[in-house]
C-alpha cells in the first residue's frame, strides 16, 4: 500500500511537472530529461509511469479536462439559472487557467501545431458544452427574443478562447474583475427578461458599465 501511495505521488508529480514544462517550452522543444528533472525524478522512473512524450501529453490533457468538465458541471448544478450557470463556468474556467498549471498545459495541448493528434482537445469539449447550455437556456426562456444560440455561444467561446491567448502576455485577462465586466457587457444583451438577468460570477453583483 505504501508503495502504491508512493507512486501515486510520483505519478501526479510527473503530471504537474510535464504540464509546467509544455507550458513553459512548448510540446515540442519540451524533453523527457526536463520534465523529470523537473520533478525531481530520475529518467528511469519517468518512463515506468509513461512509455512517451505524447502519452505524458495526453495524461495532462486527460487530467486537465477531468478538472475542467468537474467545474463547468458543478456550476450548471448550482445555479438558480443556466445563464447563470454560465457565468460562474466562464470565470470558475479563467481562474483555472491563472492558477492551475494543468489546466493551462491541458488547453494549450489541445492545439499546439507540433502535435500530430492535436483536435482542439478541451477547446473542442468547451465549445460543446457552451452550445448546449445556451441551447437550452434559449428552450427555457432566458435567452432574449431574436437573439441566435448558436451566435450567443460562438461569442462567449471566442470570447473564453481570446482571453486565454491575451493572457500570454498579460495575466490581468484572466482576473476575475476582467471577467465579471465583459459578462456585466453580455448579459443585458443576452437575458430574455430583466428581472432575471443574472448576477455576476458566482451570483455577486454585478460591476457598474
Amino acid at each position: 500500500m505504501v508503495k502504491q501511495e508512493r507512486a501515486a505521488r510520483t505519478r501526479e508529480n510527473l503530471i504537474r511537472s510535464a504540464a509546467e514544462v509544455f507550458e513553459r517550452d512548448g510540446y515540442a522543444v519540451a524533453s523527457l530529461t526536463a520534465i523529470s528533472s523537473q520533478a525531481g525524478v530520475s529518467n528511469g522512473a519517468l518512463h515506468f509511469h509513461f512509455a512517451s512524450k505524447e502519452a505524458l501529453a495526453r495524461e495532462v490533457e486527460d487530467a486537465a479536462a477531468d478538472a475542467v468538465e468537474k467545474m463547468a458541471e458543478g456550476c450548471r448544478g448550482s445555479a438558480d439559472t443556466l445563464l447563470q450557470s454560465l457565468v460562474n463556468a466562464t470565470c470558475r474556467l479563467l481562474a483555472a487557467v491563472a492558477g492551475d498549471p494543468v489546466v493551462r498545459a491541458g488547453f494549450k495541448l489541445g492545439h499546439d501545431p507540433s502535435r500530430k493528434n492535436a483536435e482542439g482537445g478541451l477547446w473542442r469539449w468547451w465549445c460543446g458544452w457552451v452550445q448546449d447550455l445556451v441551447a437550452q437556456a434559449q428552450e427555457e426562456g432566458e435567452l432574449a427574443r431574436g437573439i441566435s444560440p448558436e451566435d450567443a455561444a460562438a461569442a462567449i467561446v471566442a470570447t473564453t478562447a481570446g482571453f486565454e491567448v491575451l493572457s500570454t502576455w498579460d495575466r490581468d485577462w484572466l482576473s476575475r474583475e476582467r471577467a465579471g465586466r465583459i459578462w456585466a457587457f453580455l448579459l443585458p444583451l443576452l437575458s430574455g427578461s430583466p428581472d432575471r438577468t443574472p448576477a455576476g460570477p458566482d451570483g455577486e453583483e454585478r460591476p457598474a458599465g
